[in-house]
């Protein structure tokens, strides 16, 4: 039996799939925490897992609405958009991140870290010898975003280019790296309070020294990359399954006989339904398709009236509605695109800030299905999207080729087998209450007084 510690920011999208992987460890006998914020108690309890909430800046609420929050934000976009999400979401709350971790290790020893690509903390851990902290493992809930020279910088959104990739990718790194200096600035003050020394790589290429990525997709889903590191390892969606919602009473209209188009705006991103849901609904209103609504959980009376081919439910039997499903219309979350792709169902992907340009950019580079780069995209844009889809096979082809290599791919086994490779060199002397000598240094040495207060 393992002893593991899962650790999320608290954001919905972020923390969801996570808690599927820690109901998996515990059914299968091991000792798992997850250390998230606050108002995902019960969620995490519900698992079987043991809930330590995160505390300070750390512990904030995603369901407030990003831009208001930090109103200089709402003009942002591409990198300028990632910089400051980077510094002031994911960086800025890392000190009480890792106090709390290295709590958690003293308390108990830690063998195995499970974290999410934005949970800071883990770039800063990694700074402390392998004997003060435990084994610390990526898990991939969103796009690939360490640097490549394969790659152009995470956030622009840009597929490998056909011609002059690496020089391409080149000039925007030197770009993106001026846009980035505030966060490098913030990150190499926090780390020499922590450490006493500069950060020795970028915070957007801490994966890359992890002691493992396991990423919850396929390779046919991500570009190559010539340098990926041995460490990273592909596993394919490791998402819960649908929701398990009762069957709505119009669920016998979804006989086969018309084409299904969903759309849905998740559960977080639902507030305003003119941002995707009613311009795709009006857009298909007097073509022949069935156009499937969910409000993410929304009262169905928040809605405004829409075209008579339209269904609507507070929430769906997804594992039920994606084999009957011809198109899947979304806002770009990647675990709700890695569901869709493993029931073979082609998409079209609006854009966003955060990883969803990322997220659209591989659906396209793919050939599972259209992306539209705007968040708000018109009703002919939709219209014609959605069109595209249906009658061109070769999206649902090439989404049914990577349903095929998802159910090919090792799923949990490969999380386990990276877990229990690393537990077993995690071995080391305990003293009386659990915890090394080495890590009971680290905690204090991550103050700055050493005192074991911030």
């Amino acid at each position: 039996m393992a002893s593991i510690l899962i650790a999320s920011v608290p954001i919905h999208g972020h923390v969801t799939p996570l808690l599927a992987v820690a109901r998996h460890l515990v059914d299968r006998g091991d000792d798992v925490r997850f250390l998230t914020g606050t108002r995902f108690g019960e969620s995490v309890t519900a698992t079987g897992a043991r809930h330590l909430a995160l505390s300070g800046d750390a512990d904030y609420d995603d369901r407030v609405d990003h831009d208001k929050r930090f109103p200089q934000r709402a003009a942002l976009s591409g990198v300028k958009a990632v910089a400051f999400d980077i510094e002031h979401m994911f960086v800025r709350p890392v000190p009480a991140q890792v106090d709390a971790v290295l709590t958690a290790h003293a308390e108990q020893t830690v063998d195995v870290l499970l974290v999410e690509p934005t949970f800071a903390a883990a770039a800063f851990l990694l700074g402390y010898p392998r004997s003060a902290r435990p084994a610390i493992v990526d898990c991939g809930v969103l796009p690939l975003s360490f640097p490549s020279r394969d790659v152009a910088p995470f956030g622009l959104g840009l597929q490998p280019a056909r011609w002059g990739n690496r020089i391409r990718n080149a000039v925007l790194r030197i770009a993106t790296e001026r846009v980035m200096r505030s966060v490098s600035a913030l990150s190499h003050d926090i780390y020499r309070g922590i450490h006493g020394t500069d950060m020795p790589f970028s915070v957007m290429d801490w994966a890359r020294h992890a002691d493992a990525v396991v990423q919850f997709t396929v390779p046919s889903f991500e570009y190559p990359r010539s340098d990926l590191p041995p460490t990273v390892h592909f596993a394919g969606p490791l998402s819960a399954t649908g929701s398990q919602a009762p069957l709505p009473p119009w669920w016998g209209d979804l006989d086969g006989t018309t084409p299904v188009v969903h759309v849905t705006q998740g559960t977080i991103a639902n507030k305003d339904y003119t941002q995707l849901i009613v311009p795709t609904a009006r857009a298909l209103a007097d073509d022949d398709v069935l156009v499937v609504v969910s409000t993410g959980g929304r009262p169905l009376e928040t809605l405004p009236a829409l075209p008579p081919n339209v269904r609507v439910a507070e929430y769906l039997p997804y594992d039920e509605l994606l084999p009957r499903t011809d198109v899947f219309v979304t806002n770009g979350g990647y675990g709700g695109v890695q569901y869709a792709l493993r029931h073979g169902v082609p998409l079209v992907v609006t854009g966003g800030k955060e990883d969803k340009p990322e997220v659209g950019a591989r659906v396209a580079w793919s050939g599972v299905g259209v992306q539209i780069r705007r968040d708000r995209p018109t009703e002919p844009a939709l219209g014609r999207a959605v069109r595209q889809v249906l009658e061109d096979r070769s999206f649902r082809d090439s989404a049914r080729r990577i349903a095929a290599d998802m159910a090919a791919s090792g799923g949990y086994r490969v999380l386990t087998d990276v877990i229990d490779d690393l537990a077993r060199r995690a071995i080391r002397p305990r003293s009386a209450s659990g915890a090394t000598d080495s890590t009971r240094r680290a905690r204090a040495d991550s103050r700055p007084d050493g005192s074991g207060r911030r």
